[in-house]
């Protein structure tokens, strides 16, 4: 069975999976019944430049009983219940707190692999963020038809409240999930950015901290770069972008409340900053300053790093029925009396058919090819688009531009003849809302199964913090597809997460 070796640029030359010779002359190890179908693994693909951990963690893996690993893997599921390490799902009926699937199986990248993953997102991130101050000042990209003005203007999460804001540092995405994959010739392509509230970051350092728990003796002896300073580089950019002058700025993070499905996550990540957590009616605008109520009165705040949507924040502006905003807030924040992270109106960046046009942002701005690539995209707003995706439906992923979470995909090759034609319906009916792209050969990582360890396919979203300088947490979340087959990673659609191992160089 073909297999692959991970070149220095990302992609790969074909090489044997599994016999044969190891770059370094070693024989490769074998699990016991794992068989990654010919995709890329990123466990047992040889790569160059691991130092042996490869190896070394494929044979602790091939050491223990699968039902020590079952024992183990209840261990970590139940610490992080307890925990209260959850999210929520919601239905019309219920409400049910569930943990994420964690799977102890890490998904391992090298150092020169995290070298280019960590130089793409920078570059996605400078870029998104030129993109948005120049639609919300002068436009030219707009005006030179880099990318059209209807999909920007005409836009659900464009603001026309933010033209002319000024924005410190011109800095709009202040904390940014990439999501990325792997595809089958083993190059790393980007899915999706998530420029407003991306969540997900608080599984990345539990993962880690359940491993160290659970699982000593995989990692044992194995230099890997630490997770555990996001916390304070979130604080720390918090702090550069509060209003001048400021000497002890005081951050807060504002959440929704407690009904919130990501609740959990907003209390782990003022934990981990060390800042107040807030809902909207512990804070109030007075002179376009904003206050926070505590014990002893008022106290001012100068920085907020906001998981409340644009358009529940300030009634005075946006949804005047809004329980979980601030009146008052963007005044405060025009007159530059306090930030908010994100800015208003980034979703713009994060729509699915402006992802399309990423290539030819990076491009624009930077005069530079980007460094990761996108998988590639028709829109079907474009005529030539919506021709190709209807003629050859069967064999496409379609994907709603406003949605996330995995809803209202369609997945050609897997789609019953009705689904298809719902489809087709839903195209013809408003193709701007759509886009599709070919299905990705998926990457996939060992993973626990009733039937043992098994491939199951999975992306990495890393994180990146911009305050005066971008910053990428080593590594990012593994989100894997538990369903046998499934290209779908999604929480809200039962997939896992894993912990994810950045080698140090050697």
């Amino acid at each position: 069975m073909d297999g692959e070796t991970i070149g220095v640029t990302g992609s790969v030359s074909r090489a044997a999976d599994g016999a044969g010779l190891a770059a370094d002359g070693v024989p490769p190890v074998v699990l016991p019944g794992y068989d990654p179908a010919g995709y890329v693994c990123e466990l047992t693909t040889q790569r160059p430049g691991d130092g042996g951990a490869l190896a070394t963690v494929l044979r602790r893996l091939a050491a223990l009983p699968v039902e020590e690993l079952r024992r183990r893997s209840a261990a970590a599921e139940r610490d992080l219940f307890n925990l209260g390490i959850t999210f929520t799902v919601y239905s019309e009926a219920t409400a049910i707190d569930r943990i994420l699937p964690f799977d102890m199986v890490p998904r391992v990248i090298t150092a020169g692999e995290w070298r280019i993953l960590e130089a793409g997102v920078k570059q996605r991130v400078t870029a998104l963020n030129l993109f948005l101050h120049d639609v919300y000042n002068d436009r030219k990209i707009l005006k030179d038809g880099i990318v059209p003005e209807d999909l920007v203007l005409g836009n659900v999460n464009y603001r026309p409240e933010m033209q002319g804001f000024p924005v410190p540092f011109g800095t709009y995405v202040h904390i940014c999930g990439t999501d990325i994959v792997r595809d089958q010739h083993g190059t790393f392509r980007v899915l999706e950015d998530n420029a407003r509230t991306p969540s997900g970051v608080s599984y990345v350092i539990e993962n880690r901290h359940a491993m160290l728990r659970v699982f000593p003796d995989l990692m044992r002896g194995i230099r890997l770069r630490p997770v555990d300073g996001y916390g304070p580089k979130l604080q720390q950019a918090m702090c550069e972008i509060a209003p001048q002058g400021v000497d002890d700025p005081q951050v807060v993070l504002l959440s929704p409340g407690i009904y919130n499905s990501a609740y959990f996550e907003h209390v782990f990540l003022a934990r981990e900053m060390g800042v107040p957590l807030v809902e909207g009616r512990d804070l109030v605008v007075e002179n376009d300053r904003v206050f926070m109520r505590t014990t002893a009165g008022l106290a001012p705040v100068h920085t907020i790093y906001r998981r409340i949507d644009d358009t529940f924040l300030d009634p005075t502006v946006f949804r005047p029925d809004s329980m979980l905003g601030v009146p008052g807030i963007i005044g405060a924040w025009r007159k530059g009396n306090v930030a908010l992270a994100n800015a208003v109106g980034t979703g713009v960046a994060d729509d699915k058919a402006l992802y399309a046009y990423m290539p030819r942002i990076i491009r624009y701005y930077l005069a530079e090819d980007a460094i990761l690539q996108n998988v590639e995209t028709r829109i079907c707003r474009e005529p030539e688009g919506l021709k190709a995706t209807l003629a050859d439906l069967a064999n496409l992923v379609v994907k709603p531009v406003g949605e996330s979470g995995g809803y209202g995909i369609t997945i050609g090759p897997r789609a019953t003849k009705a689904e298809l034609e719902a489809c087709r319906e839903k195209l013809l009916a408003d193709p701007s809302n759509w886009i599709s792209q070919p299905v990705i050969g998926l990457s996939v990582c060992p993973t626990l199964t009733p039937d043992g360890l098994r491939p199951r396919h999975l992306d990495l979203r890393p994180y990146a913090i911009t305050g005066r300088d971008t910053w990428v947490l080593p590594g990012g979340l593994t989100r894997v597809a538990l369903k046998p087959g499934s290209l779908v990673v999604n929480s809200s659609q039962g997939g896992g997460s894993k912990d994810t191992w950045v080698l140090v160089d050697e």
